[in-house]
């Protein structure tokens, strides 16, 4: 991992272009290859970045990031006011909670919950940012991430977006629709999600399970 903070500007010139003036800023640069902007505001979004398979060329105050289909990333340095490298070792991962877990397991055995004629293409399909819980496919066959929880709030939704952002990269999976999958979806969650053109879908944990509901059973 290597952080630096500078004073610089930041120039993309890919499917579109975007400027950065001239301010301080940090600029992290992971092992996976990656490359991101950030200001010290916007939370953990970056202003711009670039997604692994990328690589970084330093030319004196000037870095240029390039992916495979010719974006870049161009970052002109003014001043570097402090920059620390430390090797954070291996990451074990998120470990989930088990009832989360367990819903992953069962709506991967039952993935037609979603929608008649979905198929699996597996569990925790991985990402440089991470894995998706479910990557899917629908009746027509387009690809859909699912992010599971079991109290849907905003910030799984927002985990879903980036995942979602990254995957639609790549031209084997794109265009990739998102799928947020909870016992109980929180009314901003939802309505984030819907603005942002992913399906909520609220999972019934007892009837994956098989387990039928003993309402309104005489006996």
């Amino acid at each position: 991992m290597r952080l630096v903070i500078a004073r610089c500007q930041v120039d993309y010139a890919g499917r579109l272009t975007a400027h950065l003036p001239m301010a301080t800023r940090l600029l992290l640069v992971k092992a996976d290859g990656s490359v991101s902007v950030h200001s010290d505001d916007r939370a953990y979004k970056p202003l711009n970045w670039m997604s692994p398979p990328c690589w970084l060329i330093e030319d004196g105050n000037l870095w240029i990031v390039q992916n495979k289909s010719g974006e870049k990333l161009v970052i002109t340095i003014d001043r570097v006011l402090d920059a620390i490298d430390h090797d954070l070792g291996a990451e074990p991962g998120l470990v989930k909670d088990g009832v989360e877990a367990h819903l992953q397991e069962l709506l991967a055995e039952h993935i037609t919950t979603l929608g008649d004629g979905y198929t699996l293409v597996r569990r925790e399909y991985p990402t440089a940012i991470g894995p998706v819980d479910i990557l899917a496919r629908d009746g027509e066959g387009a690809a859909v991430a699912v992010e599971i929880k079991r109290r849907g709030e905003i910030d799984g939704v927002e985990q879903l977006t980036r995942y979602l952002e990254l995957l639609n990269r790549d031209p084997l999976l794109s265009p990739v629709q998102g799928v947020f999958a909870a016992q109980l979806i929180k009314p901003q969650a939802r309505t984030l999600a819907e603005d942002r053109g992913i399906r909520c879908v609220t999972l019934d944990y007892d009837a994956l399970r098989g387990i039928e509901p003993d309402e309104f059973r005489l006996f």
